[in-house]
């Protein structure tokens, strides 16, 4: 799945709703601004769709890798989350590794809603 895929459906997941630019990121459009929205490259980003989605996250320093689970006892699948949690093999860049998790388990959940 390409990262403009995972965007688009973690944004369905948060109900926020954004479109593809031209460039690498999608804009927001509120009623007040528009600005750029990617929680795969801002932090910013990554944290409040987490938060809005009730994500737990799970970093091992140790082995490298971060997990974002969704409680999907709300979506009817509590095996998706137990047997099954998003994770990203950080190799150097743990930050990103992070932002990928919340993404992917965001998308999932934004899969799951169709």
């Amino acid at each position: 799945m390409s990262d403009k895929e995972l965007l688009e459906d973690a944004a369905k997941a948060a109900g926020i709703e954004v479109w593809w630019n031209g460039r690498t990121c999608f804009v927001l459009k509120t009623k007040v601004t528009t600005h750029e929205w990617n929680p795969l490259t801002f932090d910013a980003d990554a944290l409040r769709l987490a938060v809005k989605l009730g994500l737990a996250i799970s970093i091992d320093a140790v082995e490298r890798e971060t997990w974002a689970h969704h409680d999907q006892v709300i979506l009817g699948s509590r095996e998706w989350w137990s047997a099954h949690p998003t994770t990203e093999h950080g190799n150097e860049d743990m930050y990103a590794a992070t932002r990928r998790a919340i993404v992917r388990a965001a998308a999932e959940i934004g899969r799951l809603q169709q």
